[in-house]
């Protein structure tokens, strides 16, 4: 944890909050603070800075917080992703929340397995619980937006339209013979990444026939939790 960040509901005062259990087992176990240590924090959605250990409870208390840094700004980038195994899901998610992405669509494919949605993985609540710990490995404070769409054909021909209108449009396919290059950081970007084993020739060409463009990256078939954040490395510099 690089980063305490806070929810709202968190905060007793402007300038005093209280951390979760978890969030106070780091800070005992790990971080190793003692009361009148400060520590670095943010809000959700919001600033960040610095706070001062209180006390030491179950629910640490945290005093003194001044919040006065912008946080690092998100990629403009939305990510459409194939409905992960849930033992990979915690990862991946970690990951884009980690890396800036600012929208997740998990969507159902003919690889997906429908119970995959039924996982305790998949709750939005476990969602949102897995983001925050990106945020607070990647020292940012902006919750991706998420989107669950459980079936495909109303994805692709209802809500992709929306959804991708206005950006460039990438979809990560293996048989590709085009490979990722630098993108325009300041140009919206829809990514399309398959489930494990990938969308099927059908559902490429359902995103090709919408104006998404396939690429690979080598002949290596590479994990889920993998291929995210090698296509985020090579279409993003991350010097910002």
């Amino acid at each position: 944890m690089n980063l305490l960040l806070l929810e709202g509901s968190q905060f007793t005062s402007e300038s005093s909050a209280r951390a979760n259990v978890r969030q106070s087992e780091h800070i005992q176990n790990i971080l190793k603070l003692s009361v009148g240590d400060k520590i670095s924090l943010g809000r959700v959605d919001g600033l960040m800075g610095y706070g001062v250990i209180k006390d030491l409870d179950e629910k640490v208390g945290i005093e003194d917080i001044v919040l006065d840094k912008t946080p690092p700004p998100q990629l403009n980038l939305t990510v459409i992703l194939g409905m992960p195994r849930p033992q990979m899901l915690k990862r991946i998610l970690q990951t884009l929340a980690t890396m800036g992405v600012k929208k997740i669509c998990f969507i159902q494919s003919s690889r997906v397995e429908k119970s995959f949605w039924q996982s305790p993985s998949a709750t939005d609540q476990a969602i949102h619980d897995q983001l925050i710990l990106g945020l607070e490995q990647g020292v940012a404070t902006q919750l991706p937006v998420v989107e669950k769409h459980l079936r495909f054909r109303p994805f692709i021909e209802d809500a992709m339209e929306t959804l991708t209108k206005g950006t460039k449009k990438i979809i990560a396919h293996p048989h590709s013979s085009e490979a990722p290059v630098a993108h325009n950081e300041d140009e919206p970007l829809s990514l399309a990444i398959g489930p494990e084993g990938g969308f099927i020739r059908k559902e490429v060409e359902q995103f090709e026939a919408r104006g998404f463009t396939s690429i690979h990256l080598g002949r290596r078939i590479l994990k889920v939790e993998t291929a995210v954040p090698v296509l985020l490395a090579k279409l993003y510099s991350f010097t910002c």
